[in-house]
């Protein structure tokens, strides 16, 4: 699987949508946050890129 940043994804263990704000390969780990934006904005997390199920169309 290929990620860039802004893509929009499905995890495994978590129902809605999460954008990729930023990508580090060599660790295999992401950052997300929900999509679409909170009115009060949406928190950036760290995740494991195995805990993504697959990327989807970006809004």
């Amino acid at each position: 699987m290929s990620l860039h940043q802004g893509d929009c994804v499905k995890l495994n263990s978590h129902e809605g949508l999460f954008q990729v704000i930023g990508i580090d390969d060599k660790l295999k780990k992401c950052w997300l946050r929900r999509w679409p934006l909170l009115p009060t904005g949406s928190p950036v997390f760290e995740i494991s890129i195995q805990q993504i199920a697959q990327p989807c169309e970006n809004p």
